[in-house]
């Protein structure tokens, strides 16, 4: 017992040193963010592909909602907050990149009776409009390519935070944008109305200055 005492105190000690300088080190890194849109530096940006998420969201038999994710997203961002007017978005997203909590699923849905990754291998956004709905908010229309169907689309954008990351050294903007648009218009119609012909797509994209 008096063995394990004199070991136990070191190490206390020790623990007792090390967790504060720890705990400076993660603040210090922690990143300085603005969640205000006017400190935006103005220019072009691209999408951070690790950080960037394309989600979907359908209602599952009226039983529940199931979502499905898509990464290795790439894009850019054209951002000005004194000329909101001039900002746009292109947002490119590979269809076999689709995941959800289901192996048997997500590989159904990259088949030609779904989104027909072989045939059809890129999901497109493109903004030909942006208008400020608020300090933090505006509506994105533009044109969604999906399942080789070009439609008209308007995401609803709001921006959470900017600033500069602190591992990359990069002035990094983020947003989140979503809408819902209707997969049979897009050919996608298998299990209509079993499983919704709604669909809610969510882009939490992190974008990097050039």
């Amino acid at each position: 017992m008096r063995r394990t005492r004199n070991l136990a105190l070191p190490a206390l000690a020790a623990a007792a040193f090390i967790l504060p300088a720890c705990a400076q080190l993660l603040m210090a890194a922690a990143p300085s963010v603005s969640t205000d849109p006017t400190h935006v530096p103005a220019g072009t940006y691209k999408i951070e592909p690790n950080h960037t998420q394309v989600m979907f969201s359908v209602n599952h038999m009226g039983f529940s909602y199931f979502s499905g994710v898509f990464s290795s997203v790439s894009g850019t961002a054209v951002l000005s907050a004194k000329k909101p007017a001039s900002m746009s978005v292109s947002v490119s997203v590979p269809v076999a990149s689709v995941s959800t909590t289901s192996p048997k699923l997500t590989e159904e849905l990259k088949q030609a009776d779904w989104l027909d990754a072989a045939k059809f291998p890129t999901m497109v956004f493109r903004s030909t409009k942006v208008t400020e709905t608020g300090p933090n908010t505006a509506d994105v229309e533009g044109n969604l390519t999906l399942h080789g169907v070009t439609k008209p689309v308007t995401l609803q954008a709001s921006f959470v935070g900017a600033g500069i990351n602190p591992l990359s050294h990069t002035e990094t903007a983020g947003f989140a944008l979503t809408g819902t648009i209707k997969r049979a218009d897009f050919g996608v119609a298998k299990y209509v109305p079993l499983i919704s012909d709604d669909v809610t797509l969510t882009i939490n994209a992190a974008f990097e200055k050039s």
